[in-house]
C-alpha cells in the first residue's frame, strides 16, 4: 500500500483504528485533529512522557508547557504511522487546506454526526468535484440513513442497545448484570470493518473495468451495524430459533463444556468443540464414563443436559492446580488455557517471539512499547515507521506538501487556523 494517502479526520477511537490498520500495511496516513485535540489525548492516566520535575525544555518541546501532562496509553495505542496536524475547519481558511489534502488522498475517513460534515460543504458532490478517486469512509453511531441518524455514537450505549451487553455477564441467578465488554469492542469491531471496506472500495476503483472503476465511493459504516454484525451465532439464535439469549458468564450457549474452571489454585479456560475432543477429554480428565453416558454422548446432549454435567466437573478439576490439567489436557490434544492478567499475558514469549509487543522511539516519552501488528503478510509485511504523532507535529510538514509557502504557513498560524 506505499504511495496510498489516508485523510483521517476522526477522532477517539473506530476511525484512529482503522487508519493504524491502513499505516501498519504501509498506507500514508494524515491525522487532522481539531484545534483542542483528539479527545483521546485526555483520557488517563496512565500518561507517558510527562516533564520531570526541574529539568528544562527547549522552545516548542511540548514539555515546556506546564499544562502537558504527557501522552495518554490510550492515544498511544491507537496513533502510530501517522503525521498529524491540527486544523480548524469551522472557517473558510481550514476547509480550503482540507480541500488540499483531499485533493492529494486516496482514503476519507471521518466520524462526524450525520450532516454535519456536509453542513461544512464537504457534501459527496463536493468530495467528488475535489477529488474523485476519493474512497469515504464515514463513520457514525447509527448510521447515515434512519430514524437514529443525528444520535451521537458512543461504544457503551451502542453495546447497550445493540444487544450485546444483555449477553455479556454472569447470570441473574449469581446476582450479575449487564456488562460491557472490556473494551471498546463496537468501536474496534466498526474499525476493522472499516478498513475491509475501504479496501473492497480501493479494489473496485482501481479495477480496469466495473461500475467503479477509476472512482471512489462513499462507505456508510456505524458503530450499530458493526456490533450487530458481530453478535454471529447469538443473533441466528433468536433470528432463526426465536430464542432471547440471556448471560451466561464464560458458558458457551451452542457448545459444552466450553466455559472456565477453577482449579485448585487458578482458573483455566477449556474448549471442547468436537465429539472427538470430548471423547479424549474425558479420558485425560479421568472421568472415561462420561463418554459412554446417554445425556452427554452428542454435543446436543450436552447442551441440553449442562447442569447436569457442569457440577461433574467442577469438582473433577478442583483436586488439582491448574498446570497439572493444563498438561494433561494439553497432551490429549484438547484447547485450554489459563485465565491470565494483562501482565501474564503481554509477558508470554510467544507473543514476543511473534512481535506482538514492539519497542519504538518517541520524542518526548522516549522507548515505549504497544502492542504490534496481528497480521504476517509473507511478501509485503506490515511495518511500524513512525511513533503516534505528538498534538501538530508535521504541521510545517504537511502545508509545505500541500504547496504552501513559508508566508502562508505563517499567515495561517498567526490565524490560529493551525
Amino acid at each position: 500500500m506505499t504511495g496510498l494517502v489516508v485523510c483521517d479526520l476522526s477522532t477517539v477511537l473506530a476511525g484512529p483504528y482503522c487508519s493504524m490498520l491502513l499505516g501498519d500495511l504501509g498506507a500514508e496516513i494524515v491525522k487532522i485533529e481539531p484545534p483542542g485535540g483528539d479527545p483521546t489525548r485526555f483520557y488517563g492516566p496512565p500518561y507517558a512522557g510527562a516533564p520531570r520535575a526541574g529539568e528544562s525544555y527547549a522552545p516548542g518541546d511540548p514539555r515546556a508547557d506546564p499544562d502537558y501532562a504527557g501522552e495518554s496509553a490510550y492515544y498511544l495505542s491507537i496513533n502510530r504511522n501517522k503525521r498529524g496536524m491540527r486544523v480548524d475547519l469551522r472557517g473558510e481558511q481550514g476547509r480550503a487546506v482540507l480541500r488540499r489534502v483531499l485533493a492529494r488522498s486516496d482514503v476519507l475517513i471521518d466520524n462526524f454526526r450525520a450532516g454535519a460534515f456536509e453542513a461544512m460543504g464537504f457534501t459527496d458532490a463536493e468530495l467528488e468535484a475535489i477529488n474523485p478517486r476519493l474512497v469515504h469512509l464515514a463513520i457514525t453511531g447509527y448510521g447515515k440513513t434512519g430514524p437514529d441518524a443525528a444520535k451521537p455514537g458512543f461504544d457503551f450505549v451502542v453495546q447497550a442497545v445493540s444487544g450485546l451487553m444483555s449477553i455479556t455477564g454472569s447470570p441473574d441467578a449469581e446476582g450479575g448484570q449487564p456488562t460491557k465488554v472490556g473494551v471498546a469492542i463496537a468501536d474496534v469491531a466498526t474499525g476493522m470493518l472499516g478498513a475491509v471496506a475501504v479496501l473492497a472500495a480501493l479494489r473496485a476503483r482501481d479495477e480496469s473495468g466495473g461500475q467503479a472503476a477509476g472512482k471512489g465511493q462513499r462507505i456508510d459504516l456505524s458503530l450499530l451495524d458493526s456490533t450487530l454484525a458481530w453478535l454471529i451465532n447469538q443473533a441466528a439464535n433468536h433470528l432463526v430459533g426465536g430464542i432471547v439469549p440471556g448471560r451466561m458468564g464464560n458458558a458457551h450457549p451452542n457448545i459444552t463444556p466450553y466455559e472456565t474452571f477453577r482449579c485448585s489454585d487458578a482458573e483455566i479456560a477449556l474448549a471442547v468443540g468436537s465429539e472427538r475432543q470430548w471423547i479424549r477429554f474425558c479420558e485425560a480428565v479421568g472421568m472415561p464414563e462420561l463418554a459412554a453416558d446417554r445425556r452427554f454422548a452428542t454435543n446436543g446432549e450436552r447442551v441440553t443436559n449442562r447442569d447436569a454435567l457442569r457440577p461433574l466437573l467442577a469438582e473433577r478439576f478442583a483436586t488439582q492446580p491448574a498446570a497439572a490439567w493444563l498438561e494433561a489436557l494439553t497432551e490429549a490434544g484438547v484447547p485450554c488455557g489459563q485465565v491470565r492478567d494483562m501482565a501474564e499475558a503481554l509477558a508470554d514469549p510467544g507473543l514476543v517471539e511473534r512481535e506482538m509487543v514492539v519497542a519504538l522511539d518517541h520524542p518526548t516519552v522516549g522507548e515505549m512499547r504497544l502492542p504490534g501488528i496481528p497480521f504476517k503478510l509473507a511478501a509485503t509485511p506490515g511495518s511500524i515507521r513512525r511513533p503516534p504523532p505528538l498534538a501538530g507535529e508535521h504541521t510545517d510538514e504537511l502545508l509545505a506538501w500541500l504547496g504552501y509557502d513559508a508566508d502562508e504557513v505563517r499567515a495561517l498560524r498567526d490565524a490560529k487556523v493551525v
